[in-house]
Formats: structure tokens, sequence, C-alpha cells
């Protein structure tokens, strides 16, 4: 904070009242004072108070029920208990309401002061933790999930649909369809919002190393196991944990998971003891599960318990209409991480952009994006800015047909280059990876200019090729 920070001091002694104000006011420190509650909850009422030290008997109510009424109104602001020596039992109360620390009279007034550093420094570690759950929040509110088309709305219909309950949730889709921003989705949006949400990559853990990850390991369980280790479901209790590739999961480890579905429980490796855990699970998989069931890779039981609902994420090239608009997105989301001018693509990226088959789908989309933007000159996306596989493999897809001659094929695919570049045939035989002379040779067979801004020059005489 830029400004002072303004505690409040109840205390009905007057003599007490003004000493410990006048010790905060030369520490740094904004102080208003009351001498009794009344007083003291009209001024923080009226006033931007930052913390309150309380006498635990006052003339009109005690500092317990003051402290109530603070954090009714304000639960961030701590609230300092002063209590004389034979009112133990009335400070542990004030602890078991949520007081951030009780001092006992007489008052050590250097205590007094670490204490109130300590208290407004968690505070400031509430607020900023507060702030990055918003932005969380934010980040993964429905809108996040860019789409008009009539699938993606179906997608946010079930997201909505589902977030608020306890269902678990199976995510389906190709890779790069964005299977964990959904899954993000769901948990931010829900009850657990406040609460962990862990993401397991089942496909990145070796087999071996599957029952230690997922429910951790006592000291000594194993070979190497010289500590104990808290396993993914025990972060993620009280939230959501996302179990990514979960066809990947062996079959150990796939009854001990319809255990934690089941039951709730599980058991460390190398442990008896069952923990319980309150978790929502989510799972996702790029792979059809109902044929790895029919090969005796994926149990069937567990299929039924993960599937109570599934959400099947479209290819990109199911939802095309929502190319430009992801396209926009991106465009946007680059420019200012990049702290670059580029607010859009000129209409021949754009349809280079559009035409491309995107295998990666969103993910491959996002990627080539930012390569884009981060080599754009001007304030748009040209050609030039886009990766070189995709200005390739989108030359006149639409031109190309079965039974064409290799000579044909040749003929579009040096003309849609030449296109693609503004006509520079230095650029264009560049990526078509031949010479300029067999490029002017082939315009020439073509009927097409052979004039260009770098024209061919001839080996010097007694020159090699």
């Amino acid at each position: 904070m830029s400004r002072p920070y303004h505690l409040l001091v109840v205390e009905d002694v007057a003599s007490e009242r003004e000493i410990l104000s006048e010790h905060l006011t030369v520490a740094g420190y904004h102080v208003s004072t009351a001498r009794d509650g009344q007083e003291a909850l009209e001024k923080f009422q009226n006033e931007r108070i930052d913390l309150v030290i309380s006498d635990l008997r006052l003339p009109d109510i005690s500092g317990v029920e003051i402290m109530r009424a603070v954090k009714d109104i304000d639960p961030r602001v701590p609230v300092i208990i002063v209590t004389a020596y034979g009112s133990i039992e009335g400070a542990v109360e004030a602890m078991r309401r949520d007081a951030y620390s009780y001092v006992t009279k007489p008052l050590d007034v250097d205590q007094l002061k670490m204490d109130i550093a300590r208290a407004l420094q968690n505070r400031i570690l509430a607020e900023e933790v507060q702030q990055l759950r918003e932005q969380l929040r934010t980040r993964y509110r429905f809108e996040g999930i860019v789409g008009t088309s009539k699938q993606m709305q179906e997608v946010l219909s079930q997201v909505a649909r589902v977030a608020p309950t306890r269902a678990t949730v199976l995510i389906t889709g190709e890779t790069g369809t964005g299977k964990e921003l959904v899954a993000r989705a769901i948990h931010f949006n829900s009850p657990r919002a406040e609460k962990p949400f862990v993401a397991v990559a089942c496909g990145a853990i070796p087999q071996t190393l599957m029952e230690s990850e997922l429910f951790g390991h006592e000291r000594g369980a194993f070979t190497g196991a010289d500590r104990l280790r808290v396993g993914r479901f025990e972060q993620s209790d009280g939230g959501t944990i996302l179990l990514d590739e979960i066809h990947t999961l062996p079959l150990a480890a796939q009854a001990k998971l319809l255990r934690v579905l089941q039951e709730r429980t599980f058991e460390r490796v190398g442990s008896s003891q069952p923990m319980t855990v309150d978790i929502r699970v989510l799972a996702a998989t790029n792979q059809n599960l109902e044929e790895a069931v029919a090969h005796g890779e994926f149990r069937r039981d567990l299929f039924y318990r993960l599937n109570v609902i599934q959400i099947r994420l479209p290819s990109l090239w199911e939802r095309k209409e929502d190319g430009s608009y992801l396209i926009e997105h991106f465009i946007r989301k680059f420019a200012d991480q990049n702290k670059k001018g580029v607010t859009g693509v000129t209409e021949e990226a754009m349809r280079l952009l559009v035409r491309y088959a995107w295998p990666g789908n969103v993910r491959e989309l996002e990627n080539a994006i930012e390569h884009s933007v981060v080599l754009a000159r001007g304030d748009a996306v040209t050609p030039d800015d886009l990766p070189l596989h995709i200005r390739q493999s989108t030359i006149a897809a639409d031109q190309f047909q079965v039974g064409m001659t290799l000579a044909e094929l040749e003929r579009v695919a040096i003309l849609e280059t030449l296109k693609l570049h503004g006509g520079n045939k230095t650029k264009t035989a560049a990526a078509l990876a031949i010479g300029l002379r067999t490029l002017h040779s082939k315009l020439k067979e073509y009927g097409q200019s052979n004039t260009d801004e770098h024209p061919v020059v001839p080996p010097a005489a007694g020159g090699t090729a």
C-alpha cells in the first residue's frame, strides 16, 4: 500500500489508549482510537481500517463480539485481542473465533509491533492469492473457450451444466482440441474453485512409477524410496484431479483408481492404512476407450465409472467456422504479450490459414499465430510471416485432383508458390528448393513473364557452376 496502514485501537482506559496510540503513530501507522465497542464499530464502518487491536473486556461489549462484527463486515481485517493475565480463557475463545493473535497486559509494545507487522503481511499475501484466483477464474471462464460454432456451443452448454455438480466427467477429443482447458473451466466454475486443481499427464509417467505418483509411497516402500511421498490424489484433496491420457494407465493403477471413485479411499504404496480424500475426478483421452475395453486394455467397470458424463471436443476441421474467431483471439493475445502492434492478418494470409487442415488442432493454430505475430514486421500478419509448412501445404489444395500428371502438378505448385510470394521469383525458387535458372525456364514454358527484380547472373568465366 502507498498510504500508511490504518489501525483502530479499542481500549476503555484512556491513559493506556493514548500511550498505545502514541507508540504506533511513532512506528509509522495512522491510528484511530475508540473507548468502547459502539464507538469502535461506528469508526470501522465509516473509516478504512486495516487492522483492529481491541481489549477483551470493554464497558458495553467484549472484544470477541467486536471481532465477530468486524469479520462480518470484512473477513480480511486481522484482529488482535489484548487481555489481562487472568483472562487467558477469554483469549483462547477469541483465538478459536479467528483472532489473529492475543497479547497480555502489561503490553510488550515491541512484541505487539511484530504481531501487527506479521498480521498485515499475511493480509497482503491473502489478497494476492485472492487476486490470482480471480485471474484464474477470469482466464477459465466459459468465454475463454472461443467458438461460435454449433459444436462448441454444445460443449459450452455441457460444461455449464456439469461444473456445479460432483459428477465425474470424461473429456474426449483429438490432441490439441483443448481438453485440459475444458477441465480447468469445469473446476474454476465449480464450488471447488478455491481448492487445488491438479493435472496429471499419465502418458509422461513411467508405468513402474504410476502408483507412487498417483497415490504416494511410504519411506522404504521400495528401493530408492528414501522419504515419504505425497501423491497427486492427496495433493488434490478438496479439489479436482485431471487424469489426462487416461488410456495409458496400467491395469494395476486402474484397479486402485476404481476404488477411489467408488469409496474415495486408497493406500500409499507400502502402507495398509486407508486414506480418505474428497476429490472430483476428471479424465481425458484422445483414444477410443470402448475399443480399449474390447481389447482388454482398459477395465470395463472403470470405463463406466469415468463415463458418467462425456464431453467430446470437435477437431478444428469439424468447426472450421470458428477458425477466424480463434485467429483473431490469438493475434490479440500474442500481440499483447509481445508488445507488438499487430492487429490482424492480410486477406491472403487468412486464406492460407483457413484452408490449412490443422492436424494439431487449436494448439497447432495457437503456436502458428504466436510464430507469425512475433515475426510480423507490420500491423498485419502476411503470408511470409506464417510457418513454412503452412505456406507450402496450402498451395492450391483445391486445384490438385486425382489423375493429374506430374507435369500438371508441378505447374500448379510453381504458379501458386509464385502467387503466394507476390511474384517474387527469388523467394519462389527458395521455397520450391529449385534454382532461379530452372524457375525462369519453367515460367517461360508456361508463357509467364521472365522479368525479375533479382535477374539471373551467369557464373563468371572460368568459374564453377
